[in-house]
């Protein structure tokens, strides 16, 4: 049985680089994906961060006051989703043509399993530079790959020599590969994991591995034996073909730490108009939504309610936030981090599902699709004549 040849293709700062294929004026120069800083005083968040503007600090997420801030020089563009779905689409096809095992991970990453291709395209390293070279004749972006053994190693590969990287996993060599690198650059282990990780000794991924597994998931419950798993390249999980992608969510962690009740429910606006104008671009639509909120101390909780229609409305997605803040006790703790998620997602052409939970589109659902119609034709952003603060 041949062994397993994983890739991830990760296209490079997508949102951004789209902006400057389609506009050479922007080429070379720090450009962030997000609203209007207005001098530094306009709210929202960063979506994505080209290569130049990340020098200077900026990176997705971020409030746009701070990009503002780290780099004024920075050329702030509106996002154009349906743009980007529509690369999106042939960037996929374009991994279509390389194994009939792609998984879409999101709308610019996806897995494909590569076992057995060798005789059709050659070597790793000869197959990662077609792939990367189709993508870059039919859309012209760049992308990075990583090829190994499992997803997780494929993953952490495609992210070590970004932008227009290609990163070989030889056989056999993917927990030696992991080693060496500090415990960020895991699949799953974010900063506030990795900090805390750190204060218990562990700085790279071999010093995960040197654990026994058992010890791991005593400090950290079924998580800690899943990072042990990761941490040792052991990753069974196959790629699932078709669309795979289950959340999406937009968050912002705070400039400073606020308990201004009336700022949070401010930020939490944009993020939901944000997350909608997302999910019209990409035709999803969602079932669950999520609220996450970070206090001073790093303490993080979450709620979510699920709806029996499917929604992508700013409207619902505000409302609900504002309700889950307004509800939360936080001790007299300021705020860190908010965020909105949704998921049990469907594509808007599954209109069979669709109809069984919503009969009917609502009324802010026209709005938000007239504002992202405007905003894709006109660009900047078009704003509502009022928002109620009930």
């Amino acid at each position: 049985m041949a062994a397993r040849l994983i890739a991830h293709v990760d296209m490079d700062a997508f949102y951004a680089a789209v902006e400057q294929m389609d506009h050479p004026e922007l080429r070379g120069k720090p450009v962030a994906v997000g609203p209007d800083p207005k001098g530094g005083k306009g709210r929202g968040v960063i979506t994505t961060a080209s290569y130049e503007a990340r020098k200077f600090g900026i990176r997705s997420a971020m409030p746009v006051s701070t990009a503002y801030r780290l780099c004024p020089h920075a050329i702030f563009v509106p996002p154009r989703f349906k743009r980007y779905a529509e690369l999106s689409a042939i960037v996929m096809e374009c991994l279509g043509e390389f194994s009939p095992l792609v998984e879409t991970v999101s709308i610019d990453e996806a897995f494909l399993d590569c076992t057995g291709t060798e005789s059709l395209f050659g070597s790793p390293s000869e197959l990662g530079r077609k792939i990367k070279a189709r993508i870059r004749e039919r859309t012209g972006l760049t992308a990075s790959a990583g090829m190994a053994g499992c997803k997780s190693v494929a993953k952490v590969a495609s992210d070590l020599q970004k932008p227009d990287g290609l990163t070989i996993v030889p056989e056999g060599g993917e927990k030696a590969f992991l080693a060496p690198l500090p415990i960020e650059k895991l699949w799953g282990v974010g900063a506030r994991t990795a900090e805390r990780l750190r204060s218990l000794g562990y700085a790279k991924v071999d010093d995960i591995a040197r654990v026994p597994r058992e010890e791991m998931e005593r400090l950290f419950g079924k998580w800690g034996a899943h990072i042990h798993d990761m941490a040792s390249a052991i990753d069974p999980r196959p790629v699932a073909p078709g669309w795979q992608r289950k959340s999406i969510s937009e968050e912002v962690t705070l400039e400073e730490d606020s308990s201004d009740q009336e700022f949070l429910r401010d930020m939490l606006s944009e993020i939901a108009e944000s997350l909608s104008q997302k999910m019209i671009g990409e035709e999803i639509r969602g079932r669950t939504l999520h609220f996450k909120i970070r206090l001073t101390g790093f303490e993080t909780h979450t709620r979510s309610r699920t709806l029996k229609s499917y929604v992508h409305d700013m409207k619902t997605l505000r409302d609900f936030s504002w309700e889950e803040l307004a509800n939360f006790d936080r001790g007299g703790r300021a705020v860190r981090l908010i965020g909105i998620g949704v998921s049990e997602l469907l594509r808007e052409g599954d209109e069979e599902q669709l109809d069984l939970f919503s009969a009917r589109k609502r009324p802010d659902e026209k709005v938000d699709r007239l504002i992202f119609e405007m905003q894709e034709k006109f660009g900047g952003r078009v704003k509502r004549a009022s928002r109620s603060k009930s």
